[in-house]
Order: C-alpha cells, then sequence, then structure tokens
C-alpha cells in the first residue's frame, strides 16, 4: 500500500494525469471550429479538471500545477492544424477573376437590402464595408426563427440559420449585380459545401436570401452564368433561400475593424481584403 501511495504522490503519477488531462481537452477542442477555438480562454477548462480530480481532494492543487503549464502550451498549438498554423501565413483562398453579371436588372432609387451567407460573417462584413455606396453592414443570422439566432445555438449547426450580413447599399452608387460579383469573387468559395476555410457546418453553407424579386431572378441568372464559364472545378453549391435575418450579438458587429490582429481575422479575412482591392480597386471607398 506504501509503494501504491507513494506513486500516487510521485511526479510520474501528475504527469500521466497531466497528459490524460490534455488528451481529454484534446478531443473537446479538435471537433471544435477554429473560430470558436480562437475565443477559448485557458481558464475554461480549469472547472472540468477540477471536476474530474474530486476523488482526490488531498493533491488538487499539486495536480492544477502539474497540468496548468502543459494544458497552456496544448492549447496554443491546438486545433490543429488550421488555426494553430502560422499567424503570418495566409490560408484563406484567392479571390477569382469572374465575369460580371449578365442579366439586367432595373432598381429602384431608393437605398435596398442585401443579404448574403458565405461562411465567417466577420470577413464578408469587411469586404462590404469597404465599398462605395454601402451605407451600412450587420452580421446576423439568416435561415432560421427568432428564437434560435444568437451565436451560440447557431453554433451547434441544427437551427437552420447560416451566418449572413444584412447589406443596406445605393443602388444608383453600387448595383444588386456589383454586390453578387465581389459575393462570388472575393468573399468565399461558393464550391463548398457547409463548410469556409476551417468552419464546418451548415451555419457556414453560402447562400442568397432575397428581398425582393429583382434580386431572385438576378441572383438565379448569375449562378447559371457562373455554371455554364465553370470557373471552379467544382460545381457552385450556393442556395437561394426565405427571407429572413436577425442580428447578431453586438461583439460580432465590425469584428474586424475593431480586432483587426486577432489570429482568426490575420490568417483567414484580411487575404479577402487584399483580394477586393486588388480586383475591384475602383469600388473601394
Amino acid at each position: 500500500m506504501d509503494s501504491i501511495f507513494n506513486f500516487l504522490r510521485s511526479h510520474l503519477f501528475l504527469s500521466l494525469l497531466g497528459g490524460f488531462a490534455i488528451g481529454a481537452a484534446g478531443l473537446a477542442i479538435i471537433n471544435q471550429p477554429a473560430r470558436a477555438m480562437s475565443q477559448l480562454r485557458p481558464h475554461s477548462l480549469f472547472p472540468l479538471l477540477t471536476h474530474l480530480m474530486a476523488p482526490f481532494p488531498m493533491r488538487r492543487n499539486r495536480i492544477l500545477q502539474a497540468v496548468s503549464i502543459p494544458l497552456l502550451l496544448a492549447l496554443a498549438t491546438a486545433c490543429g492544424s488550421d488555426f494553430a498554423s502560422p499567424v503570418g501565413i495566409a490560408q484563406a483562398a484567392e479571390g477569382i477573376r469572374i465575369a460580371a453579371p449578365a442579366t439586367r436588372i432595373v432598381e429602384p432609387k431608393r437605398q435596398q437590402i442585401a443579404i448574403f451567407a458565405g461562411g465567417c460573417f466577420w470577413g464578408v462584413e469587411a469586404v462590404f464595408e469597404g465599398l462605395k455606396g454601402v451605407a451600412r453592414v450587420e452580421s446576423g443570422y439568416a435561415g432560421g426563427t427568432r428564437a434560435t439566432a444568437d451565436y451560440d445555438t447557431v453554433s451547434t449547426g441544427i437551427t437552420g440559420h447560416a451566418e449572413a450580413v444584412r447589406i443596406y447599399y445605393d443602388p444608383a452608387v453600387v448595383s444588386y449585380n456589383d454586390l453578387l460579383h465581389i459575393f462570388f469573387s472575393v468573399t468565399h468559395d461558393p464550391t463548398q459545401l457547409n463548410r469556409q476555410g476551417p468552419d464546418h457546418g451548415r451555419q457556414y453553407r453560402t447562400a442568397i436570401f432575397p428581398t425582393n424579386a429583382t434580386q431572385r431572378v438576378a441572383a438565379r441568372a448569375y449562378i447559371t452564368q457562373l455554371d455554364k464559364a465553370a470557373y471552379w472545378k467544382k460545381p457552385i453549391v450556393t442556395r437561394i433561400e426565405p427571407l429572413s435575418f436577425y442580428p447578431a450579438e453586438f461583439y460580432h458587429q465590425n469584428f474586424m475593424a475593431k480586432n483587426p490582429r486577432h489570429p482568426y481575422i490575420v490568417q483567414w479575412d484580411k487575404p479577402k481584403i487584399a483580394n477586393l482591392k486588388r480586383l475591384f480597386p475602383n469600388r473601394l471607398r
């Protein structure tokens, strides 16, 4: 019994327990979207560890001390792959030069609204905010109900919502066709089904939510045009869906402007702005 007791007190046992804790945390981490990981804080895992160590009250403080440093190191390199790659290396898809919509449309002269979903709304919002003729852009949730329109619930991927942006624009300066052109060429990859970049789930699908019949006709025509032109190796999976939109939480609004050094922004969204400047320099403010 003494030998067993001594082992339980030993650094070897603490290291093994620390490894178990890191492994358990890792299993939870790898199933989370990279962007969600970017908001994870190490202290959020300590309550879990404390619960797991309830049978060892005398050893709790020593175990926490033993696992704290390796756990922090694990968090720094977790999310494998996608999120933990060097921040200075952009991995977002390259913008693609495609033809503008060929179908002519007539829009009202007053301010109009367009709603698009193309993966994480942070970068999509930033792209459209930089355009002449755009008065305001809101990040939000489209495709589901008001009752489930919050980030935690939408992140389950079962609400029907997609992360989306609502764009208030002046058709005399930037038309709906112009917005469609930029949406397909800069903001995302329209051939990715239920994912964009490191983010997976139906909430990251590519979709258009027309606010009137003219927009619906324009969107359908442009998708047909792009599919026939075969700019991508795979078919476009962008869906045209019924109108709905609920603004996201305050902290999601203007996220890139408020957090330009955020790792997710640097790695996945700033390349979109660079592509916007390269492909549409005359559209910028």
